[in-house]
């Protein structure tokens, strides 16, 4: 059963596609529309990827940046993380008005980080590629990836694992160490075909 409907999953690409637009081009942080649906001022964690559609799959991402708890209405998440993304994701130069022609808009709707219990060597039987996405923390250090990644490139529960230990500054088999913590989240994805072109849900598998 999904949470997010078809057309507000529709409605929040297109939001954060004007988000985008809007801040790139004049330096302005649109406002929630008025014919926001009720449904999404509820407190909700979201990520905004941008691709660019010429480069190849793996070489693709051009920023990506979110909030992985509901802390903010998710229509106001959205835009936040939307121009974020595009102006301020630390890996990348800000996005030029040249490229936004070229950008595909990818929205992730998050459910709360769960954290696994148990013994470390039983996590990776603990999630599932396709579904699932990652948060490792350990002391001051914390990693984030999304259930489209391990998909996108291929990996096991256990690379997926490691892989989410790199992206945290920290050894790949820190997800063993019993002061590692692993939280798991599932999210709904929401992309254009092409520039302001049809939305579709993201399959994960």
């Amino acid at each position: 059963m999904y949470r997010i409907k078809d057309e507000w999953g529709e409605f929040l690409v297109r939001l954060a596609r004007k988000a985008v637009e809007e801040y790139v081009r004049h330096g302005k942080t649109i406002r929630p529309p008025e014919d926001t649906p009720p449904e999404l001022w509820e407190k909700m964690g979201v990520f905004v990827t941008l691709n660019n559609r010429h480069a190849p799959p793996q070489m693709a991402l051009r920023g990506c940046i979110g909030f992985p708890l509901p802390i903010y209405p998710l229509v106001e998440a959205t835009i936040k993380a939307a121009i974020y993304a595009a102006v301020d994701d630390p890996r990348f130069p800000p996005v030029r008005e040249s490229e936004l022609d070229d950008l595909i808009v990818e929205v992730s709707v998050l459910t709360p980080p769960e954290l696994i219990e148990g013994p470390p060597e039983e996590r990776p039987g603990k999630i599932k590629v396709g579904r699932d996405g990652l948060i490792v923390e350990k002391g001051i250090y914390s990693g984030l990836l999304l259930p489209q990644v391990p998909v996108e490139w291929n990996w096991d529960e256990e690379e997926f694992l490691a892989q989410t230990c790199w992206k945290a500054g920290l050894p790949p088999d820190c997800w063993l160490d019993e002061d590692t913590k692993v939280y798991r989240f599932t999210a709904e994805v929401f992309e254009e075909e092409k520039p302001w072109g049809p939305v579709r849900r993201k399959p994960l598998v």
